[in-house]
């Protein structure tokens, strides 16, 4: 399952610093794509604004095929707290503009990529093709809500994947 999510996340990433490669966050002193994973950041007190968080809400695996498939719920949450030049009169356009990006990197043919062992990725090792593929739905978008000053936004997708044989 961690290859699936790993493969979604960088594949989603990829996608998105294309799309707006303005789109950036800091995190512990380093500028990323504007894109993290909950689960595998530090906890903090504070929501970043004007990024995608994603992360993993619900998981099935169906064991009568001959490779189990696993469905995973990932959630993308995001919200902007508008510019500030506006006075943060253009949140809801500025919201507008992720659903556009998330939109348009999800949708991107095809729903489908290779899926990858990233594990020695951290050694500097290459990560290795897998045997099968991640594939997902479309996303559902939620409605806005108004926190604050702030406008958020959650959408979710169904990530796909088999189980290949030794993998965890």
């Amino acid at each position: 399952m961690q290859n699936a999510k790993d493969t979604f996340y960088l594949t989603l990433q990829g996608r998105l610093a294309a799309l707006n490669p303005a789109r950036t966050i800091v995190v512990r002193g380093l500028v990323r794509p504007g894109i993290l994973v909950d689960e595998n950041e530090l906890p903090t007190a504070a929501v970043p604004v004007d990024a995608f968080r994603l992360d993993w809400t619900a998981l099935r695996v169906d064991t009568e095929q001959p490779l189990p498939l696993v469905t995973m719920e990932c959630s993308i949450r995001y919200a902007t707290d508008g510019d500030a030049g506006n006075g943060g009169m253009d949140r809801g356009r500025l919201l507008g503009a992720m659903d556009a990006e998330l939109a348009a990197a999800l949708g991107v043919p095809p729903h489908t990529v290779a899926k990858m062992n990233y594990s020695g990725a951290s050694a500097g090792v290459a990560p290795d093709v897998m045997a099968t593929n991640v594939f997902w739905a479309d996303p559902v978008f939620r409605e806005a809500v108004a926190v604050g000053g702030r406008l958020e936004r959650m959408a979710t997708v169904q990530v796909l994947a088999y189980q290949e044989a030794g993998e965890l």
